[in-house]
């Protein structure tokens, strides 16, 4: 899987710390590898967004927008049924810029709780007219954009942090050094999504040979058996609750076909998993 480089790879033009791309599409990408060289809002106009990244899984659709920390993820689009088409307006911004703000606006420096790769926001009467601005801005000249946005910028980010928690200016800025607190990030968050070797270690930004002897370190087995036991014990909780037959979850544990299925979870707990419901 090839790896998209954004926002280089939209060959927009000179590199500037504000960057503005009215991104569409007519077919629906499947999950890719995508680098975000910079920090990214996504305002979604039609059509549907999955973005995984190290701490967790988003979904949104033309009622939501999200802010993208810098850094490796795997996204898939999905054209709108209505309009046979994906549309974003993409507003890429560098950590200097939300440093100036920072510094510019120093009453809405937090203290920092948690770092997140995402921050989803719901469009409202007031983001709804950003976005349109930002559409007029794009049928102008590179020169006079560069000089708009910085504003607009600013503009965007005051109404965020006066109507939400202003952690996430901060979050945007700092860097998860630790590699072993990332890849239990990205493992503990995607236990239960179907993803490969190759692209566990992409959004770790390690080497797929790395991330397995770095994953052994820690959690003293391969990734393979970590993931598989986890996803077990789940479908183990799943058959407890009684609400789905076991034909029902071979899928969900992340076996192609039920027969597999069956002899992994009978290896593992010592019965079928329609004893193991009948028994529990």
């Amino acid at each position: 899987m090839e790896i998209t480089v954004l926002p280089k790879d939209l060959k927009i033009g000179a590199s500037e710390n504000l960057q503005l791309y009215n991104y569409r599409r007519t077919e629906d990408l499947q999950k890719t590898k995508i680098n975000l060289s910079t920090n990214t809002i996504s305002f979604l106009r039609t059509g549907t967004k999955e973005v995984i990244g190290d701490d967790k899984t988003v979904q949104i659709g033309n009622e939501h927008f999200v802010i993208m920390k810098s850094g490796n993820c795997l996204m898939t689009e999905k054209v709108s049924d209505s309009f046979s088409v994906y549309q974003s307006i993409l507003l890429f911004f560098s950590d200097e810029e939300v440093l100036q703000f920072l510094e510019k606006y120093d009453q809405f420096l937090p203290k920092l709780k948690t770092q997140k790769s995402f921050y989803i926001f719901k469009y409202d009467h007031f983001v709804q007219n950003f976005v349109a601005s930002l559409e007029q801005i794009l049928a102008l000249p590179k020169k006079i954009q560069t000089n708009i946005l910085k504003h607009k910028f600013e503009e965007i980010m005051l109404y965020l942090v006066h109507q939400n928690d202003p952690d996430f200016l901060n979050s945007l800025v700092q860097n998860l050094d630790d590699k072993i607190n990332r890849l239990t990030n990205i493992a503990e968050n995607n236990k239960y999504n179907k993803l490969n070797l190759e692209e566990l270690a992409f959004l770790s930004n390690m080497s797929v040979s790395t991330f397995k002897r770095e994953f052994f370190k820690h959690y003293q087995t391969t990734p393979m058996k970590w993931f598989t036991d986890q996803r077990l014990h789940h479908i183990a909780f799943l058959l407890q609750t009684k609400r789905n037959r076991p034909i029902e979850l071979y899928e969900v544990a992340g076996y192609e076909n039920f027969s597999n299925f069956v002899q992994a979870f009978k290896k593992k707990f010592g019965m079928t998993p329609k004893q193991y419901q009948m028994e529990n």
